[in-house]
């Protein structure tokens, strides 16, 4: 790790496999104007975070199969150690084991590049998560994109970004603006019970715990776990289309959430790790209902 007078903190690091930035790093962007994450017309990603240490924001590059990272802001150092977890340093990837399953060994094989990585930020995925909760997810990204830009600060070094506000600023967001933002009540009390324990939250973010929530369910639990934790086996049981898609990928006929738990069984402790693979076949059962409805809480 290194600085300049002039510069940010840097580190250099090259992963032991063919890393593919974009799509470990997907799964933290809440859609094409999250505010707290952009990709360069050169390919690197930047994202702003609040870290224990304050505000932060990384920078990553890959070249030539070593990451190039920089950073800013009270938190960089923080941000710097994370890379490797954050880009899937500690995920189980080579335990996987399709068991014969002659789709999932393809997809496995055509995405070595792919990990699960893990945050360390619990509230800051847990947030998001609530906001996605039974919307579609246009809705859901609408009001974070409104409560960041309200709430959030400029990122350091990235002024066209925001950091997430701490949880002592979200327990304080005012009705009328998760209102403005198309948050109803539900979700508002859901986000401000868990900023008022997020010091707990960052130190144990064990399923358990955090369905302990008022308004956190198996589903906000496991997107939490999937991005903070980087928890390869949790499953998004109760997500609007993960069910159908898993069926149709592996038997060719839709199923619900039991059936999905029985197909991904098998895979026990990877769990989460298939439905990422499966998410590559795309397809599915054809639409013969109505899409889910936008709902603009803001006008009710």
């Amino acid at each position: 790790m290194s600085v300049t007078a002039a510069g940010p903190l840097t580190r250099a690091w090259t992963p032991p496999w063919p890393l593919d930035l974009h799509a470990v790093l997907s799964p933290h962007r809440r859609g094409t104007g999250d505010p707290a994450f952009a990709i360069d017309a050169s390919g690197a990603v930047r994202r702003a975070s609040f870290t224990p240490d304050g505000p932060g924001t990384l920078r990553l590059a890959l070249t030539g199969g070593t990451v190039h990272a920089a950073a800013w802001g009270p938190g960089a150092a923080w941000l710097l150690d994370g890379v490797p977890e954050l880009l899937g340093a500690a995920d189980t990837a080579a335990a996987f084991a399709p068991g014969g399953h002659a789709l999932l060994s393809r997809l496995a094989g055509e995405q070595p590049g792919l990990r699960i990585g893990r945050t360390r930020r619990v509230f800051e995925a847990l947030v998001p998560a609530v906001l996605e909760q039974k919307v579609v997810t246009t809705e859901a990204w609408r009001a974070w994109r409104y409560l960041l830009r309200r709430f959030g600060m400029p990122a350091p070094g990235a002024p066209d970004l925001r950091v997430p506000p701490p949880p002592r600023v979200w327990a304080a967001i005012p009705s009328w603006e998760w209102h403005r933002a198309g948050a109803e009540a539900v979700r508002a009390r859901t986000i401000i019970g868990a900023a008022r324990v997020a010091d707990r939250l960052e130190a144990d973010c064990a399923e358990g715990r955090l369905r302990s929530l008022p308004g956190v369910g198996v589903w906000t639990a496991a997107e939490v776990r999937q991005r903070a934790a980087g928890d390869p086996d949790a499953v998004s049981v109760g997500d609007y289309h993960l069910a159908s898609r898993v069926g149709w990928a592996l038997t060719g006929e839709p199923v619900d959430d039991a059936g999905m738990l029985e197909l991904l069984a098998p895979f026990a402790g990877h769990r989460h790790r298939v439905t990422v693979l499966l998410a590559a076949v795309g397809g599915g059962r054809p639409r013969r209902a109505p899409r889910m409805p936008v709902r603009d809480y803001r006008s009710f």
